[in-house]
């Protein structure tokens, strides 16, 4: 039987949505933190994990210590998914999908598009279409931008003391549309996502790579560009990008009836979504 995710998450209490989004934001502003400040100046790869080209490093490894000390120091019953040490069990109902450091290629090379996500979702973490985020905050240390949402309150972009509004652009011309996407890592799937690529371009204004998912879905949310698609995410990629997209106005789906997850994710404004959507479903599979 399948879970009616979205009116389960408007029956979660606005005092507790609140403090969810609140306890995101602490979180990973203070990770955010700790990989800047305590970045190694000879930083090193630690492991790999799809290939030799997806590294983790020790600071991956020490943000989300961090992360799961102060989620877990605020509220003790909740469960925790993280992209390092997997899962831990929690008797709320809540979990928290965090990802100590998305964009880690860009975090070795210094390059400033890397952030820490930190999301409280519902449901099955663990299994794809059974969860959906009711609050998140994506941490960008670099810019001091933190991008923030809990379902129903819209969503906000902090900085410093402001924290404003934020809303998806109004463009409903695909044509017109500056639109980013990601890679995989493994060779085939690059070859494939790279054809999907240059089928598209002439459909659009243009493609934006950031090197991070969660900071892509933020630039929709924000306007920066118009729309993002992406296969392989995992839910610690997606989970606070998704909420936030989704309170600044923007349609996030799967394809072909789907939900957002590993086969597909496409954010965009209702403007063009329809559009994209049906333009990458002509081309799928996108991995």
């Amino acid at each position: 039987m399948a879970v009616d995710l979205m009116s389960s998450g408007r029956d979660l209490p606005e005092a507790l949505l609140r403090e969810l989004e609140e306890l995101a934001v602490t979180a990973a502003t203070a990770a955010g933190r700790f990989i800047v400040d305590e970045r190694p100046r000879g930083m090193g790869v630690l492991d790999t994990k799809s290939s030799v080209n997806d590294i983790v490093t020790v600071m991956d490894q020490e943000s989300e210590l961090l992360l799961r000390h102060v989620l877990l120091g605020a509220r003790p019953d909740d469960a925790v998914l993280g992209e390092e040490d997997g899962a831990s069990a929690g008797t709320s109902g809540i979990t928290w999908v965090i990802d100590p450091i998305d964009g880690t290629v860009n975090y070795l090379y210094g390059i400033p598009a890397y952030c820490v996500s930190v999301a409280a979702v519902i449901g099955d973490a663990g299994t794809p279409g059974q969860w959906q985020p009711v609050a998140g905050a994506i941490c960008n240390p670099i810019t001091g931008e933190v991008f923030h949402a809990r379902r129903g309150g819209g969503a906000y972009l902090l900085m410093g003391d402001e924290d404003a509004g934020i809303r998806v652009n109004a463009v409903d011309n695909l044509l017109q549309s500056l639109v980013a996407t990601g890679f995989g890592y493994v060779p085939e799937v690059r070859a494939r996502q790279g054809e999907v690529l240059r089928a598209m371009l002439p459909d659009i204004r243009d493609i934006r790579r950031a090197g991070s998912a969660a900071l892509d879905l933020c630039a929709v949310a924000c306007g920066r560009v118009d729309a993002y698609y992406e296969s392989g995410l995992n839910p610690w990629d997606l989970a606070a990008g998704w909420i936030i997209a989704l309170e600044a106005g923007a349609q996030v789906t799967g394809l072909n009836g789907i939900p957002p997850g590993q086969p597909a994710v496409v954010a965009a404004g209702p403007g063009i979504h329809a559009s994209l959507l049906g333009r990458l479903e002509a081309l799928a599979p996108l991995r």
